[in-house]
């Protein structure tokens, strides 16, 4: 029977492997890790979990003990996912996406991200669309177009309109700083 524990912060691959390399590290046996958490295969004893939530800490994670904690990185976790594979959800709503996979109202998420955030579940989704469109930028493969097209953008002028609310320039602009001007993940 797998343990499932929380981790705050984890937003990307490097991060379940930084986890990973912690969890060898204690020789705590695992499952599954996935973005916000580990499937371990027994609970650790408490002094065992003590020594994990510091090396989490050090490594810039957080052990989630609450709840409600629990629930916000969830949706942050399954936000971040529906931002990297736009494409595959073209028919779904970020909404009802969270609803699906988080088997719970979308009102009761939305009131409780807010309460806890102090920002919407909306706002939190268009920071880390604009992240995805910085990235994409930088990397200078795709065209404007086709990065709206990509994120599931009803059209460039609403993916400019949006990225200059955010970021104060427009894509073309940012582009030609040629910086990378991103936030970390968890920064968002």
């Amino acid at each position: 029977m797998p343990y499932p524990i929380y981790i705050k912060n984890m937003v990307c691959d490097r991060c379940k492997s930084s986890v990973e390399d912690i969890l060898n590290d204690l020789e705590i046996s695992f499952n599954e890790i996935k973005l916000g958490e580990v499937n371990l295969k027994e609970l650790p004893e408490t002094e065992k979990k003590k020594e994990l939530s510091k090396k989490l800490q050090q490594a810039g994670f957080e052990l989630l003990e609450d709840r409600d904690s629990r629930l916000i990185n969830k949706i942050k976790s399954e936000v971040i996912g529906f931002v990297q594979n736009a494409k595959d959800y073209t028919d779904h709503t970020l909404s009802g996406h969270l609803s699906v996979h988080l088997n719970k109202e979308y009102s009761s998420l939305s009131k409780l991200f807010s309460t806890v955030e102090g920002r919407t579940i909306e706002q939190y989704y268009i920071q880390q669309r604009i992240e995805k469109v910085k990235e994409l930028l930088i990397y200078d493969e795709l065209s404007l177009s086709q990065i709206g097209f990509e994120l599931g953008y009803s059209s460039v002028a609403h993916l400019s309109g949006q990225f200059k609310k955010i970021t104060g320039m427009t894509p073309t602009a940012f582009k030609k700083l040629g910086v990378d001007g991103r936030k970390k993940l968890d920064e968002v």
